[in-house]
């Protein structure tokens, strides 16, 4: 089990590496270790490159002799939860889920009485689009975009499906948006033209999604995924050979890494009535950390039938404890976040998901999965290629 390291070597302290260098944003937390602050500070186009649910050891075992892995000059661990719901809020405004609020895909507002799922910014029961005009993204997040911080200009290279979303509109602030189309050629074209068009100082954040999906859908260790990472590679390598002589720092991180789960390690509340029976609200956070809200008067009970049949499966915390312990990071929390982890939460060992269903929604059939706090979850490579010059 492996918690965030806020204190210099989480992608929170990247992201306030990155402030400090494009605008001089203090965010609360300290400079990542390891990274040439003096040249993050100088460097003309500074490019972060997301790629969904890349995890560090997969990337090392899978593509030692890559583009990507060759430069790659350690890790660094996500957020709690590793997910893109709680990591992505990270990247768009440089603050971890104690300030920004948000934990996990599915997550509890007692504000406005229900469960959310924050990205596509919908009810969970029934998909229901939210109006922003009556509530805005961040009305529940409170944090500031991260590119109204800072005195560069700034570029968001994002697929077009996400660029006019309702959630990514509330955090690009005064970033330029530049959707792109055509896979991942139009987004290394996308970062391209972005680092050819500052008149000045220029910090470019792109994101691709589809390791993360295909993932998923077939599972990390799938032949589908290795194919696409090899393809990825090829593609970053040409676009940085493009970009040699630009005064550009590229950096490349992800969200997430993560582990691939099996039917028998798969547990459904449904399979478990005296478990669902304690509880006065449906699961949140993620399946391999889920946040549980129990009856008051149901703890005793909840917290045996936990230790005694699923103890292989999980580890149990107090929510508060995990507070107190800084997995969610560091300083003054959200005025919310205590609402938004429960009463416990469920850390889930090895390979294992906790599930649950509500009404209209079907059964989860990833095959990859994330969320959780082991070392494939949490860490994720740090890549660094300056092309200042030609050679």
């Amino acid at each position: 089990m492996l918690f965030p390291d806020y204190q210099g070597g989480s992608i929170a302290n990247l992201m306030s590496s990155i402030a400090l260098a494009m605008g001089g944003w203090e965010s609360g937390y300290v400079p990542l270790a390891g990274l040439d602050s003096e040249r993050l500070g100088g460097v003309r186009n500074l490019v972060l490159l997301v790629v969904d649910g890349l995890g560090y050891q997969y990337l090392k075992d899978q593509a030692p002799d890559s583009t990507l892995f060759h430069n790659t000059v350690g890790s660094i661990t996500s957020v709690c939860p590793s997910t893109t719901a709680s990591a992505i809020p990270t990247f768009l405004s440089g603050l971890p889920p104690q300030q920004h609020g948000l934990t996990g895909w599915f997550t509890y507002f007692a504000e406005v009485g229900s469960v959310l799922t924050i990205l596509p910014y919908t009810t969970r029961l029934g998909r229901m689009p939210i109006d922003e005009r009556i509530l805005h993204p961040r009305q529940l997040s409170g944090v500031t975009p991260i590119y109204d911080r800072l005195s560069a200009e700034s570029h968001l290279v994002i697929p077009d499906w996400i660029a006019g979303s309702t959630f990514n509109r509330a955090f690009t602030g005064q970033g330029k948006i530049r959707p792109y189309r055509g896979g991942m050629q139009g987004m290394f074209k996308g970062i391209q033209g972005a680092v050819n068009s500052a008149k000045g100082r220029n910090f470019i954040y792109a994101y691709w999604p589809e390791f993360d999906s295909l993932a998923h859908e077939h599972g990390v260790g799938s032949s589908e995924v290795a194919v696409h990472l090899k393809t990825l590679d090829q593609a970053f390598a040409h676009m940085t050979e493009r970009l040699r002589g630009t005064d550009t720092l590229v950096l490349v991180t992800a969200d997430h890494g993560f582990v691939d789960t099996e039917p028998e390690h798969t547990l459904r509340l449904s399979d478990h009535p005296v478990l669902a029976d304690t509880l006065m609200m449906p699961l949140c956070g993620e399946p391999r950390l889920a946040f549980c809200y129990v009856h008051p008067d149901r703890k005793d009970a909840f917290e045996s039938y936990v230790n005694q049949e699923l103890g292989e499966a999980t580890t149990l915390f107090s929510s508060e404890q995990l507070l107190a312990e800084g997995v969610f990071g560091l300083g003054e929390p959200h005025p919310r976040l205590h609402d938004r982890i429960g009463h416990y939460a469920l850390v889930m060992k090895q390979n294992y998901i906790l599930t649950s269903e509500m009404p209209g929604e079907r059964p989860l059939s990833h095959i990859g999965v994330h969320g959780g706090l082991s070392s494939n979850e949490m860490h994720v490579p740090l890549i660094s290629m300056d092309l200042t010059y030609d050679c």
